[in-house]
Formats: C-alpha cells, structure tokens, sequence
C-alpha cells in the first residue's frame, strides 16, 4: 500500500478518535452513565424525561393514515431479518473455524438500550427496539460477510463502491495477480 494511502487512512482514524470524543462529550450533557451494564439517568432527567413523554393514544392520533398502513410492511421483515440471523450465525458457527476466521460478536452489534429512555412511549420502545434489531443485525452480517470475503477474494473492485466494509482498504489491487498469488498462498499456508 503507498505511503499517501496510509497517511490518509491514519488521518481518517484520528478524525474518528475525535469524533467519538465529541460524542462522549455530547452524551455527559444528557446526564446518564453506564452502571454494570445498566443505563442510569440523574433523578432530574427521569423526571424531565416522563414529563414530555407522548401518550400512545394522542402519537397514535398524530399519525398519518398511510404511516399506519405501511406499518405491516415494515413489521414483515422481521421475518426475513430473523431467518438472516438465525443463518449468517450458523454459518459463522461452522465455517469460520475450519477457515480460521475470528468468529464475530453478535452483541458488538445488537444492542437494546432505548428501552431505558422515560420520554418514550410503549410503542416507540416498540419501534426503537425493531430498528435497533435490523440496523444491529445488518452490521453483524456485513461484519460476517465481509471477514468472509477478506479470507477468499481480498481484491478491490475495479468501480468505486458506496459503503464497504472496514477491511476493505486492505484488499488488493484490483488487477494484482501477483499479489494475489502471494495472499492465496498464504492463506492456504495458515488453514493447513
């Protein structure tokens, strides 16, 4: 890889160290902290927070018609997102040890802490809960996908694409035979 790649990349990275400095600086302003694993608000902002929480019978009547006819659609995928669980989780289960791919944490990636929010109502958890479940098991697929595609094809695309993985900056070129040769021999070494 050349230097101005990995100058870039290093720039990116500390852009993101900041960033997520920003973050935790943002998230002291709401006054909670993380006990044993627990959201804790301050007394003052549970209170704060109850006090501005919409009754699900006034969010109900706010919805538009077509909001609330859309909403089976919505709900449906839950099926196709727990059968792309229950199989990206087996597969990862068998395969990554015969590859010797470090297995992915699915719980790095699915988590469900809006529930600890007072200012939402039964069906806001509700919906909150849903989109923490399909935006979370999207990553853990992506992540599974693409630790899968860095052990068989590390090689870049020729075409530019939107949102790939974070090991994709390691592939290779595209059009590097040789280097991937080189890769697929190494590979092939350490699965002995």
């Amino acid at each position: 890889m050349s230097d101005v790649i990995d100058q870039i990349r290093a720039r990116i990275k500390a852009l993101e160290a900041e960033l997520d400095d920003e973050i935790a600086r943002h998230r002291r302003d709401f006054k909670y902290q993380i006990q044993q694993r627990r959201i804790v608000f301050e007394r003052d902002i549970q209170k704060q927070h109850a006090a501005v929480k919409q009754r699900l019978a006034s969010y109900l009547s706010d919805a538009r018609p077509l909001v609330v006819l859309t909403a089976p659609v919505i709900y449906a995928m839950i099926i196709p997102f727990v059968l792309l669980d229950v199989f990206v989780t087996i597969y990862q289960t068998v395969c990554f040890p015969v590859y010797r791919i470090q297995k992915v944490k699915r719980s790095d990636y699915i988590t469900f802490d809006r529930k600890h929010l007072a200012y939402l109502n039964g069906l806001e958890k509700f919906n909150c809960l849903y989109c923490s479940y399909g935006n979370g098991l999207l990553a853990y697929a992506r992540e599974i996908a693409g630790r899968t595609e860095k052990h068989w094809c590390p090689i870049k695309h020729a075409k530019r694409m939107d949102g790939m993985h974070p090991h994709y900056p390691d592939f290779l070129e595209f059009g590097d035979a040789e280097g991937y040769q080189k890769t697929k021999q190494a590979s092939h070494d350490s699965t002995k």
